[in-house]
């Protein structure tokens, strides 16, 4: 079969997320605690000063950031993992410092936790209380990034596809706008159907000293889905899906040993 061209694949997927993305979901079953003795650092991505993109009702990135890295954090707690929330106040400013926070608190790999937008060519405006905002369904969906400069590249990649893959079988649906060949974006697609993407040069995964990604929750310039990646029980979702996720890369015999506990940084 002759493969799809990536705009035709995106809208194609775009419509289906539409119906797909609300559920209902396939909630992983984690039995046991399978990342006993795993240390993960978590970042909230974006600070006070740079809040990151604004949703289409006016809430900066930052807030959905900070909300949903709470919530997968208890989420990898009661998996055995113990937690290094990064930025836990808002105030790092320095993409390099967050991985290095992490690596002194002896994290055994990096997640940075994001909400995405569009590019400004897709933005329209509406009016919400009052206010004129700019929003634009065009897509949603989750997307996940690796770098190849990371130094542990290769896990950092398998940390992400199997990432990808985990939410995909929850039923929810990749964005692929980033592949999108315009300026900001054109993002080489590792694994267009399950959303996993190459950006070498992501500050925060390039310059972590152990395996990273980065994950997009969701498009918050979407009026839906902005609504959606608030819901508790989807940002629940999100972080039994990266539980799989880090099982499978980390399997017990490469843990040591360490008592469960959750750290703020930053």
């Amino acid at each position: 079969m002759r493969r799809l061209a990536l705009p035709l694949l995106a809208c194609l997927l775009s419509a289906f997320s539409a119906a797909a993305q609300d559920g209902p979901w396939k909630r992983p079953e984690i039995k046991g605690r399978p990342l006993e003795g795993l240390r993960v650092g978590l970042d909230i991505g974006h600070h006070r000063n740079s809040p990151g993109a604004i949703s289409a009702r006016g809430k900066t990135e930052l807030s959905f950031n900070a909300a949903a890295a709470r919530t997968i954090a208890r989420v990898l707690q009661g998996a055995g993992a113990e937690v290094v929330l990064v930025n836990a106040d808002g105030r790092v400013s320095s993409l390099a410092e967050r991985p290095a926070i992490a690596a002194r608190a002896g994290a055994d790999c990096f997640v940075s936790i994001h909400h995405d937008s569009v590019n400004d060519k897709y933005l329209r405006k509406w009016t919400h209380e009052g206010v004129v905002r700019t929003y634009s369904d065009e897509f949603r969906g989750y997307s996940v990034f690796t770098s190849a400069k990371n130094p542990e590249a290769e896990k950092s990649r398998a940390l992400a596809l199997s990432l990808g893959a985990a939410l995909h079988r929850t039923g929810l649906r990749p964005t692929l706008h980033h592949a999108e060949p315009i300026k900001g974006e054109n993002r080489p697609l590792l694994d267009e159907r399950t959303g996993v993407y190459e950006f070498s040069d992501l500050v925060v995964l390039k310059t972590a000293t152990m395996p990273a990604i980065l994950l997009e929750c969701g498009v918050i310039a979407h009026r839906e889905e902005e609504l959606l990646v608030q819901r508790p029980d989807y940002q629940e979702l999100l972080g039994l899906a990266l539980v799989e996720a880090l099982a499978e890369v980390f399997p017990a015999r490469e843990k040591s040993p360490r008592k469960g506990f959750f750290r703020g940084k930053g």
